[in-house]
C-alpha cells in the first residue's frame, strides 16, 4: 500500500468516550422503515472501539436490521428508509458525500451463510484489495492475502492450495475465508450476522476463538440468536424486543443482573 493510500484509510480519532471507553460507531434515534412497516424505534447505540458488541433478541426483533444500517447494506433494499443519526469516528455515515464502497471497506460484513466467491482462495482474499488499490505489485498483493489467512487463522490449513476453489472448502473454513475476505481490505469495524448458524459446533468453536483474536485489533458487532455465544465472545451486549432497544451493557450485566423485566423473561427463556 503507497504511503498516501495507507493515510486516507488511517483511522480517525474516535469521536468521544463513555466509561472511559472509545466510541467507534454511535446510533442516535434509529427509526428504520420498510415502506409503511416501522421495523426500529429510536434506537441509541454506543458500539465501543476494540470490543465485541453482541446484538441479542428474537426472531425478528430489530437486531439484524440494525446490523445492516452500519455500513448501509439495508440501501440495496428499495423500500427501505432509515432515519436518526449513524456515525463512524464522528461522520455521518448516511451523508450524501460519503462513498458507500469506501465505508463497506472500513466497516465489513460477514454473512449468515458463508458466500466465498466462485474463485479460488487466493482471488477470494485478493479481490478487495485489487479493486481498492491497496497493493502496488504482486508481492505485496501475496502478503495481504498470506496475512489475511494468517489472521483468519486458515493459513495452515490451505497454503498449499491457493489455487483451488473456495467453494471446496468446508462450511467452517468457508467462513473464515470470507472473515479473511473482509480482513483484507484492512477494516475498522467487522459486522457479523450470525456467522455461526450454519455450522457445527468444532467450526463454530474455531470462529468463536477468532473473534476473541480480532478484537485486540478491530471493533466487532456481532447478532447471535446463541445467548450462550454472546455470552462467551462479546464484552458487550445490546437486547432488541419488537424493534426497541430495551438495553445495553456489560454482558456479564446483562446477563446475570438484567434492568428490564423483558430482558429477564428472554435471558430465562419465558419468551424468544
Amino acid at each position: 500500500m503507497s504511503a498516501a493510500a495507507a493515510a486516507a484509510r488511517a483511522p480517525a480519532a474516535a469521536e468521544v468516550t463513555v466509561d472511559g471507553d472509545p466510541v467507534k460507531m454511535r446510533g442516535d434515534k434509529v427509526k428504520v422503515f420498510y415502506g409503511q412497516k416501522q421495523a426500529l424505534f429510536d434506537v441509541d447505540l454506543d458500539v465501543r472501539e476494540r470490543m465485541v458488541t453482541a446484538l441479542i433478541g428474537p426472531s425478528g426483533c430489530g437486531k439484524s436490521t440494525f446490523l445492516r444500517c452500519l455500513n448501509r447494506m439495508n440501501d440495496t433494499i428499495d423500500i427501505c428508509r432509515v432515519e436518526g443519526r449513524l456515525t463512524l469516528d464522528g461522520m455521518d455515515i448516511y451523508d450524501p458525500s460519503i462513498d458507500v464502497v469506501e465505508l463497506r471497506a472500513r466497516v465489513g460484513m460477514v454473512f449468515q451463510k458463508p458466500n466465498p466467491f466462485p474463485k479460488s482462495i487466493y482471488e477470494n482474499v485478493a479481490y478487495g484489495p485489487r479493486i481498492h488499490g491497496l497493493a502496488r505489485n504482486k508481492a505485496e498483493l501475496d502478503d495481504i492475502v498470506a496475512s489475511s489467512l494468517q489472521k483468519a487463522g486458515l493459513f495452515e490449513e490451505v497454503k498449499d492450495r491457493l489455487d483451488a476453489p473456495g467453494t471446496g472448502l468446508s462450511g467452517g473454513q468457508q467462513q473464515r475465508l470470507c472473515i479473511a475476505r473482509a480482513i483484507a481490505v484492512s477494516p475498522e469495524v467487522i459486522l457479523m450476522d450470525e456467522p455461526c448458524s450454519a455450522l457445527d459446533p468444532i467450526a463454530t468453536a474455531k470462529v468463536e476463538e477468532l473473534i476473541d483474536e480480532l478484537r485486540a485489533n478491530y471493533t466487532i458487532v456481532i447478532v447471535t440468536h446463541s445467548m450462550q455465544q454472546a455470552a462467551r465472545v462479546s464484552q458487550r451486549t445490546a437486547f432488541f424486543h419488537l424493534g426497541n432497544l430495551v438495553e445495553e451493557g456489560p454482558t456479564q450485566d446483562i446477563f446475570t443482573n438484567p434492568r428490564d423485566k423483558r430482558t429477564q423473561d428472554y435471558i430465562t427463556g419465558r419468551f424468544g
